[in-house]
């Protein structure tokens, strides 16, 4: 057994954002779908937000990937001090 005792905060950075930016692609893939499914109508009476659907593509994964990669940062930094005083990550490496 082998401890991870570092995670590189700018490496969790690039992972956790572009993890982030996929998760919010699927999610802005499907929220356009239902807003699609809806009655015109609908999409009407909810005003500027009605049409929102059709860019929920292109804003979710934007959104998600820099939340998720400020959080992914923040939790490596956490996971640094925390390691330094419990020794880090037991983990199997072949």
């Amino acid at each position: 057994m082998r401890r991870l005792k570092r995670i590189d905060p700018m490496s969790a950075f690039k992972l956790g954002g572009a993890l982030y930016a996929l998760m919010g692609f699927l999610f802005g893939a499907i929220f356009s779908l239902i807003s699609l499914a809806m009655p015109s109508a609908a999409r009407e009476e909810m005003g500027p937000f009605g049409s929102f659907g059709a860019i929920a593509v292109i804003v979710f994964p934007i959104l998600y990937g820099l939340i998720g990669a400020i959080f992914s940062v923040i939790a490596a930094l956490l996971y640094n001090l925390v390691a330094r005083f419990v020794g880090g990550l037991a983990v199997e490496v072949e």
